[in-house]
């Protein structure tokens, strides 16, 4: 039999993160994960600032020799572009695989205990199987995605799927043309352009059409589809779907879910990775003072912003028109967009930027003829 404290299940970077926070306030965790690592998934591979902050708590520093610095975040749809520098320290552009490998050194530096390629059961009214073995636990951890088992088993599945996309993810080998990550929005979905090293950037696209493929969304987006054109693919295509999920309860009993399987944005925020090591924190300093009820209290103030960054966000993607005029906004108000984005990695509150800024921001939204900014 299988013994610890917390058995997480699933060993991605939010189960990876939740393992290294519990085993920081002195938790024995054993991961129980069907792949073997490193573990690849399709995304932008773009960390936000606040993605470092959260990581340090945990003990992972990660420096340029990981990956590609960049200094903010573009939207360009020509001609228009407009621009938002970080304030403070830059992001980092870094491999999926480079990322996952951190996390997981970090956590055998901490001693927790591994079951990699193990298949996990969990079926309504049976104890949970770890490669057929049954474990006992004081915490289950549900860090098994978007289509959480465990969420299922445990009876926490009630909520709502806000938004459903799909995308695509490769990696090109050429200089990065840009300090910033790019979003390159055209009709048929987005382009996201990270730099994750010296001559190779990662570009991800997402459609709201299930059929739609990165050669097509690129089709929309000539000025990028010229700038990789006739550049070489070092890795394969790889496609994943992107969810905005909200749920009624995180936790239940002995039972608590991280990471996607408790809660989802778009990728368009970027704050995917974010989300999931804050919980990871949180989880920690619940489960320290052995009261998964703060857990619950405490983690919708976590996605309430990102979720409702999502939903803006995808209002450019659905309405063109109002992807034109919201975009000749911000470029044309420089300190805009920055504040914007200040607020999205939670450096600025929402009550103080719309103080500030809600009323002018409205009033050139939806009453201003836009004009347009060379691009």
């Amino acid at each position: 039999m299988i013994r610890c404290d917390a058995l997480i299940v699933g060993g991605g970077p939010a189960g990876l993160a939740a393992a290294i926070a519990l085993r920081q306030k002195g938790v024995d965790v054993v991961i129980a994960e069907a792949l073997s690592p490193p573990i690849d998934k399709a995304c932008g591979e773009g960390l936000m600032p606040d993605s470092h902050e959260a990581l340090e708590k945990l003990g992972v520093a990660l420096g340029p020799e990981d990956g590609h610095c960049f200094e903010g975040i573009a939207f360009i749809a020509p001609p228009l572009c407009a621009v938002a520098p970080f304030r403070g320290r830059p992001g980092l552009g870094i491999r999926r695989l480079r990322l996952h490998s951190r996390l997981v050194d970090r956590c055998r530096e901490l001693g927790v205990r591994f079951h990699w390629g193990s298949g996990v059961a969990v079926r309504r009214g049976e104890p949970v199987l770890v490669q057929s073995e049954s474990c006992r636990y004081r915490y289950l951890i549900g860090a098994d995605g978007q289509f959480s088992r465990v969420r299922a088993w445990s009876g926490l599945e009630r909520g709502k799927v806000l938004s459903k996309r799909f995308g695509a993810r490769r990696h090109f080998r050429v200089e990065p043309w840009s300090r910033m990550v790019e979003v390159h929005w055209g009709d048929c979905g987005q382009a996201y352009v990270t730099p994750i090293g010296p001559e190779e950037v990662c570009i991800a696209t997402v459609s709201r059409s299930p059929s739609a493929r990165m050669d097509g969304v690129l089709a929309g987006l000539p000025e990028l589809r010229r700038r990789i054109e006739g550049m070489p693919a070092v890795s394969a295509l790889r496609g994943a779907a992107t969810t905005t999920r909200r749920l009624c309860r995180v936790a239940t009993g002995n039972v608590a879910l991280v990471g996607d399987a408790s809660a989802s944005v778009d990728a368009i925020t970027g704050e995917g990775l974010a989300l999931g090591f804050r919980q990871a924190l949180l989880l920690a300093e619940a489960v320290e003072a052995g009261a998964l009820d703060l857990y619950s209290a405490d983690h919708p103030s976590i996605v309430r912003l990102p979720q409702a960054m999502s939903r803006l966000l995808l209002c450019l993607d659905r309405w063109p028109s109002f992807r034109h005029r919201a975009l000749s906004v911000l470029a044309q108000e420089p300190e805009t967009f920055p504040r914007m984005l200040s607020m999205h990695l939670a450096q600025e509150s929402m009550s103080k930027f719309m103080l500030r800024n809600g009323t002018q921001l409205a009033w050139r939204l939806f009453t201003v003829a836009p004009r347009s900014t060379a691009y």
